[in-house]
C-alpha cells in the first residue's frame, strides 16, 4: 500500500503545477482580450466625437436651430366677390391677429384686465390664453386694425411685453346679410366652408405665407437670429351673376310669404333663361352671414339646390311639351275627361271637386290644371316611353352642374322601373321628387326657345369672362311657342291669374303639390305650392320660380300672389320694357 502511495506522489504533485500554469495563461488571455474591447469602444467613441464635432456640425447646428423656430402663417388676401353689377359682395379687410408668449408676460393679470376693456369679453378667458404652458399661444384673431393699436398702445403705457401682433385680413360683406347663402361662410383658417366661397376656394383664397424666427430657450426672438417671411399670394377676384337689388327682393318676399301662407320654409330662383345665370336664389331659414353666433338648421344650404320636392303640377308643362314634340297632341286637341281617371289602384280627380265628364283642350286642362285630364292623355296617348325619353331630355332626374355645392339628382324613375301607376302620377307631377333648379332649367328651355341652359353664378373670374356651354336642345322652337302661349292663357284667366304683373306679358304655371308625412303618405292641408313662370312671354328675359313648403294654401292663393311681388320689381331692376 504505502508504495502504491509512495509511487502515486509525484503524479500528484505534476499535475497541480500543470493546472496553474493553465490558469495564468487563461487569465493572461482574458486581459488581454478585455483591453482589445475597450480600445476598440474608445475608438469608436472618439471617432463618432471627431464626425459629430468636425464632419456633421452644419447638421446639428441646422436641428437645434430648427428645435427653436416658430413658425406662424400669414393669410392670404381672399379674392373679392362682385355682384353682375359691379357692387362688392364679399371682401377682404386689413386686420390684426395677437398672439403671445405667456412665458415673457410678467403682469398677466393686468394684461387680462387691458385685452377685456379694449376688445370686449372676460378677463378671465384672456388670462387662460395667457397662462399657456407655451412660448406661443393666440390671444385673439382678425381684430379691427384700431382696437389692436389700442391693445398695442394700453398696454405699452402699463410696461407689460410679450404680446405681439400679426397683420391678417378677415371677411367683410357691405351689403350686409343678402345673399348669404350663395356667398357662404370662410372659416378661421382662411378657407370657405359653404357657398360659393367653397366651391370657388380655389380661385378666392390664393396662397398663404408664414413668418418663421428663432426664439431662445424663454421663447424670447433672439436678435440676430433666424428670421424668413414667405410673401402671401392674394386669391383672384370672381364677378358671379346675382343682381343685389333682385336678391334683396327675393328675401324679402319669402321671408313675409312663409309668415302670410303659414308655410314651414321656401324658396325663390331668379334667372335669366336666355343664359341660365341666376340673379337670385334663397330658401329659408335666412342665413345671417354678418353674425355668426347662431346658425338656424339648414340656413347654409339653399334647398333649391339640395333638396328634393314633388314639383305638383307646374310638371304638367313638361309632360304637355312631351307630347306636343312627339307630334301626339296639339293645343287644341280634345278629350273627353271622366271626373275620376284610374291610376294604377287610385282614382285621380280635380281640385276643383268636378264630379262630371267633360271635353277637354289640352290648353284647357293646363288652364284649370286638370290632373285627370293630364293623366288621361299621358296614359292613352303619350305613353311611357315617350314620356320617359321626353323628361330625360329635359334633365329630369339629373343634376343641372350648376355651381353651387350640395346638388343632388333627385328620385326620378327610368322607364323600366314604371309600375301601373307610375305614368299617370309622374304627368300631373307626384311619385318623382328632385330639386327647384331642375325645374328652372326644364322650363328655362321652353322659355329659350327650346334650347336647355346650365343654371349658375360664376360669370367672370381675374377679369376673364367664363363661358358656359348649352347642354342642347330638348324641344323644338315650335314646342317651345305653343307651350308658352298655353302658359299665357294659365296666367290671363287661369289658376295663376294672381301673378299678372300689370304691362307685361306673363307666361306661368301653378303647381299644387301634396306633401309626404312620415307614415309614407300625404300628410292632410298641407302642400307644396308653387309657380314658374316667366316674361315677357315672346322674348323671356326673368323667369322666377316660387316654392312654399308645408303650407295650407293652394298654389293660386299662395305661390301665385308671391310671384307677382317679385317678378314685378325684378323686370324694373333689369329695365325690361313693359309689353306693347
Amino acid at each position: 500500500m504505502r508504495g502504491v502511495l509512495f509511487g502515486g506522489a509525484p503524479r500528484w504533485h505534476r499535475d497541480e503545477r500543470s493546472s496553474a500554469t493553465l490558469d495564468s495563461a487563461r487569465l493572461n488571455s482574458g486581459l488581454h482580450s478585455l483591453a482589445i474591447v475597450i480600445v476598440a469602444i474608445t475608438a469608436l467613441v472618439c471617432a463618432r466625437l471627431l464626425w459629430l464635432q468636425v464632419f456633421d456640425v452644419a447638421n446639428l447646428k441646422g436641428k437645434a436651430a430648427l428645435k427653436r423656430l416658430n413658425v406662424i402663417t400669414i393669410e392670404a388676401k381672399r379674392g373679392t366677390i362682385y355682384d353682375r353689377n359691379g357692387n362688392v359682395l364679399a371682401m377682404s379687410i386689413d386686420c390684426t391677429t395677437i398672439y403671445c408668449n405667456p412665458h415673457e408676460i410678467s403682469d398677466k393679470g393686468t394684461a387680462a384686465r387691458i385685452l377685456s376693456a379694449d376688445l370686449g369679453g372676460e378677463a378671465s378667458s384672456y388670462l387662460t390664453a395667457l397662462s399657456q404652458d407655451t412660448t406661443f399661444s393666440y390671444v385673439k384673431m382678425k381684430v379691427n386694425t384700431d382696437k389692436a393699436d389700442k391693445v398695442k398702445g394700453d398696454l405699452a403705457k402699463s410696461g407689460i411685453k410679450g404680446i405681439y401682433y400679426l397683420s391678417d385680413s378677415k371677411r367683410e360683406y357691405p351689403y350686409g346679410d343678402v345673399g348669404g347663402q350663395v356667398l357662404g361662410v370662410v372659416g378661421s383658417d382662411g378657407d370657405g366652408l359653404s357657398g360659393l366661397e367653397h366651391y370657388y376656394n380655389d380661385v378666392l383664397a390664393g396662397s398663404n405665407g408664414s413668418m418663421t424666427f428663432e426664439t431662445g430657450s424663454d421663447g424670447t426672438p433672439i436678435a440676430g437670429g433666424i428670421s424668413e417671411t414667405t410673401a402671401t399670394k392674394n386669391g383672384t377676384d370672381i364677378v358671379i351673376s346675382l343682381d343685389v337689388d333682385i336678391q334683396k327682393v327675393a328675401e324679402d318676399a319669402i321671408r313675409q310669404g312663409i309668415v302670410s301662407y303659414k308655410a314651414e320654409s321656401g324658396s325663390v330662383v331668379v334667372t335669366n333663361p336666355k343664359t341660365g345665370e341666376i340673379l337670385a336664389l334663397c330658401s329659408t331659414p335666412l342665413f345671417r352671414i354678418t353674425d355668426l353666433s347662431t346658425v338656424e338648421e339648414g340656413a347654409l344650404s339653399l334647398k333649391a339646390v339640395s333638396s328634393s320636392y314633388e314639383p305638383g303640377s307646374i310638371f304638367k308643362l313638361l309632360t304637355m311639351s312631351v307630347g306636343i314634340e312627339a307630334g301626339l297632341i296639339r293645343p287644341d286637341s280634345t278629350y273627353s275627361v271622366p271626373a275620376k281617371v284610374r291610376v294604377g289602384g287610385d282614382l285621380v280627380g280635380d281640385d276643383d271637386g268636378r264630379d262630371y265628364t267633360m271635353n277637354m283642350s289640352i290648353r284647357e286642362m293646363l288652364r284649370r290644371s286638370s290632373n285627370a285630364g293630364t293623366a288621361l292623355v299621358t296614359q292613352d296617348v303619350i305613353g311611357a316611353k315617350n314620356f320617359a325619353q321626353g323628361i330625360d331630355r329635359f334633365g329630369i332626374g339629373q343634376v343641372t352642374g350648376i355651381d353651387y355645392p350640395g346638388e343632388v339628382p333627385g328620385i326620378v324613375k327610368t322607364h323600366s322601373q314604371y309600375d301601373g301607376a307610375s305614368l299617370g302620377s309622374m304627368a300631373f307631377g307626384q311619385s318623382l321628387a328632385f330639386p327647384m333648379i331642375q325645374m328652372v332649367k326644364a322650363v328655362g328651355a321652353i322659355a329659350n326657345k327650346g334650347v336647355l341652359e346650365t343654371p349658375h353664378f360664376l360669370i367672370s373670374k381675374g377679369g376673364q369672362n367664363v363661358s358656359w356651354d348649352s347642354p342642347g336642345r330638348a324641344i323644338s322652337e315650335d314646342t317651345a311657342e305653343e307651350v308658352t302661349d298655353m302658359m299665357r292663357t294659365v296666367v290671363q284667366e287661369g289658376t295663376a291669374v294672381k301673378a299678372q304683373v300689370k304691362g307685361y306679358d306673363i307666361a306661368g304655371k301653378t303647381g299644387t303639390g301634396e306633401q309626404a308625412d312620415e307614415s309614407g303618405g300625404y300628410a292632410s292641408n298641407k302642400y307644396v305650392s308653387s309657380l314658374i313662370g316667366f316674361a315677357p312671354a315672346g322674348d323671356a328675359e326673368l323667369l322666377v320660380y316660387v316654392g312654399l313648403n308645408g303650407t295650407p294654401y293652394l298654389a293660386s292663393g299662395s305661390a301665385a300672389p308671391l310671384f307677382s311681388t317679385i317678378m314685378g320689381p325684378s323686370l324694373i331692376n333689369m329695365r325690361v320694357k313693359p309689353s306693347a
